[in-house]
């Protein structure tokens, strides 16, 4: 067993051998940050952003309700930046200790938080205030970084140990097991939605006294898998035959990758018409490029591919724009043509500026790929709004607006139930976290009545012990 040295910190007694308490995505999807102590160590997983809601920026600029300088150790499930986001915050407020991930989250990570603290400057200077943290303090949270490989058990000293396991959600995501004197706890962090297109499903839950536990789809169950691409296939075909534009909102991270992966496979078997297909987003562009350098952890059948000589995230008529001046040249390219960019709730990127030219468009198809938060443009889109503000200008929605589902990165509701089902036997309680007050509430509902698990949606702030 590995061990780690982590500086020790006088901390206050309590009753229980281990606390946990809940910083962020209680009763709500982001924010994700969780402390753990023990009377020799505190230690976090994930430090992520608020985003979506209408108070989210004041949120994200408030103190943390811990102090970052007695923490330990940073463990990070994985690279969203509802997960990561406020990391560059949490040092700049003092945090010292180790950040733990793999090596693809550490990379990843590293792009996701230089492009998140330009849109924060951006911000912070049509507000007039002070971003509250900048390039530098991410360079200072890169250099506290460590990899470590999965499945690999380390001592962090105190009688705590950690170990990282496959959660199937996007690259490099994984579960986080932390033990102390006997006690296991398991963050998922987010579980993949099985099976995935590109990666292996989340490895089985085992020996867990403890459970936290995302809830994004808790009362939600997705397309079936295969009626994914089939749907995907008809939009794209219904769209060309209108002679308009399709606008895919899409997270840069994993959604833009799976959504290249089955155009690649639609243009090799002729499913669909041959028109432009852009990529406008420089973080998109860059995620892939990390893909495609980790392509050895994707599952055995893109393997094969891959070796096979089949380039997954290319084909004719695909154009990666990078510059702000390829952007605007997309416009130039006549209808029907088919554009990919972030933001993936429409909340700011280069989506807006093409749903503020196309959804007037009665001709066009706004595809909804993926979680659309409350308060989000993307959500007021699918609820059936007909009139949207943009850049300050009110939109007509006349374009058509479709939804996949089964898009999602995230674990379906009955993926959930079976996953927790899986380490019933030894699970003393089950936090139900990061997800919408009713879709958390109803898998709690669930877990008790089907399982008979003790599940609760925990308190912010509140301090849990696990005894």
């Amino acid at each position: 067993m590995q061990h780690v040295s982590l500086s020790n910190h006088r901390l206050a007694s309590f009753s229980g051998t281990m606390q946990l308490s809940f910083h962020g995505a209680v009763g709500t999807v982001t924010g994700a940050n969780f402390l753990i102590e023990t009377p020799e160590k505190r230690l976090l997983v994930d430090c992520g952003l608020f985003q979506g809601c209408k108070f989210c920026e004041d949120k994200n600029r408030e103190p943390f309700g811990y102090d970052p300088t007695t923490i330990d150790a940073l463990f990070v499930t994985h690279a969203h930046i509802d997960h990561v986001g406020r990391i560059p915050k949490l040092v700049r407020d003092g945090f010292r200790g180790v950040i733990y991930s793999t090596m693809a989250t550490r990379e990843i990570a590293a792009v996701m938080l230089s492009d998140s603290c330009g849109v924060l400057e951006k911000e912070a200077r049509r507000a007039g205030i002070e971003p509250f943290y900048n390039e530098q303090d991410v360079s200072r949270a890169m250099a506290l970084w460590r990899d470590l490989a999965l499945h690999n058990p380390f001592d962090l000293g105190g009688g705590l140990s950690a170990r990282l396991l496959d959660s199937g959600h996007i690259l490099g995501s994984t579960m986080i097991e932390i033990s102390y004197r006997g006690r296991r706890v398991v963050f998922t962090g987010d579980l993949g939605n099985s099976p995935a297109p590109l990666l292996d499903p989340p490895e089985p839950l085992s020996g867990a006294d403890y459970l936290v536990m995302e809830s994004v789809y808790g009362d939600r169950v997705h397309e079936a898998p295969e009626d994914r691409r089939h749907k995907l296939e008809l939009v794209i075909e219904d769209t060309v035959r209108a002679g308009g534009a399709l606008l895919i909102p899409a997270f840069s991270l994993e959604r833009t990758q799976v959504l290249l992966y089955h155009l690649n496979e639609l243009v090799e078997h002729a499913r669909i018409p041959a028109v432009p297909v852009f990529v406008d987003s420089p973080l998109a562009i860059k995620v892939t490029d990390i893909y495609k350098h980790h392509r050895a952890e994707f599952k055995r059948e893109v393997r094969r591919e891959i070796e096979g000589g089949d380039d997954i995230f290319a084909f004719p008529n695909l154009k990666f724009t990078l510059s702000t001046e390829e952007s605007k040249a997309i416009n130039a390219v006549p209808n029907p043509k088919i554009i990919i960019a972030g933001s993936g709730m429409s909340q700011g990127g280069r989506i807006i500026h093409h749903e503020r030219r196309h959804l007037p468009d009665p001709h066009s198809t706004l595809l909804l790929v993926g979680y659309q938060a409350a308060g989000s443009l993307g959500r007021l889109l699918q609820a059936g709004s007909r009139k949207v503000t943009i850049l300050g200008d009110e939109v007509p929605v006349r374009a058509r607006i479709e939804t996949i589902s089964g898009y999602s990165a995230h674990m379906d509701s009955e993926g959930l139930l079976n996953f927790v089902a899986g380490g019933v036997d030894t699970l003393k309680q089950v936090f139900v976290t990061m997800g919408e007050p009713k879709a958390s509430l109803f898998l709690v509902q669930r877990l008790r009545d089907y399982l008979g698990v003790n599940a609760i949606v925990p308190e912010e702030g509140k301090k849990y012990a696990l005894v």
